[in-house]
């Protein structure tokens, strides 16, 4: 059976494609880092590929707020492509940076439209941390969703995160009660011992999420954001305590983009 190919969409200030090309390749992928521009010229070269991935980073130098340039651009001129991309059973993941571009493009959560002469209403958003600064730890994370592809299998997670605007808030109560009916909360913080809920504390939530969201999947389970970075926990050497003995061989991380190739085998 082919490789399943991967399009890595990458813009200026994007920095961690590669590391995200490397895990998708130790996961059994073929990764391409194509930039917007390209995509934006040729937009049917959506076609070759079966996942999407918007690596972290600081696309377009969060100018205007995390992601928003970019998710402008996909809003703008690649709705009909990503609509059919989904359509066509295929998968979107959106790390850190990208889980911002996710959900301010309404490729993630569909918006609530507007009434006559005013914009649509974002289902949710990623703003700044409570703390009031960049955070750059590693997390424990419980997998809430069974709907989620990337997270099948998975109970527990041990990642890194590196954020300033990595604060899910949802539009209002109803939308995140919502979420939690519909099987959506892929990701939620622990504990840093990893035994109970973060309840909002800091610094096992690190940035104040709601219902210590870290991830986000659609109704489908195949377009996912998440805060947390996976492709820097691919290796045991990643850990930041490898030297004691801790950590896993491979690194917890990998499981994500393995799940996300074994959905095509």
């Amino acid at each position: 059976m082919a490789l399943p190919r991967v399009l890595i969409l990458r813009a200026p200030g994007t920095n961690c494609d590669q590391e995200t090309a490397f895990a998708f390749s130790l996961a059994g992928a073929q990764p391409e880092t194509l930039h917007v521009n390209r995509l934006l010229e040729n937009p049917r070269q959506f076609a070759h590929y079966q996942i999407l991935c918007i690596p972290g980073g600081f696309s377009y130098g969060d100018d205007l707020g995390a992601g928003r340039i970019l998710a402008s651009q996909m809003r703008g001129h690649l709705v009909r492509e990503l609509e059919q991309f989904k359509a066509d059973g295929k998968l979107i993941l959106g790390i850190c940076n990208g889980f911002q571009v996710l959900v301010r493009s309404g490729v993630l959560l569909a918006d609530q439209p507007g009434g006559p002469g005013q914009d649509p209403t974002p289902a949710a958003t990623l703003t700044l941390n409570d703390c009031g600064r960049f955070q750059d730890r590693w997390v424990q994370l419980q997998v809430t969703s069974s709907r989620c592809v990337f997270f099948s299998g998975i109970e527990r997670m041990y990642l890194p995160v590196a954020h300033a605007e990595g604060k899910f808030v949802s539009r209002d109560a109803a939308l995140l009660a919502q979420l939690r009916s519909a099987d959506q909360i892929a990701l939620r913080y622990q504990s840093l011992d990893g035994g109970a809920p973060a309840a909002g504390r800091y610094p096992d939530n690190p940035n104040g999420a709601v219902d210590d969201v870290a991830a986000v999947c659609d109704e489908t389970g195949r377009v996912c954001g998440l805060m947390p970075h996976p492709e820097r926990y691919v290796d045991r050497t990643q850990h930041p305590r490898w030297t004691r003995g801790e950590g896993r061989d491979p690194g917890g991380g990998l499981r994500v983009f393995q799940n996300a190739v074994a959905y095509f085998r």
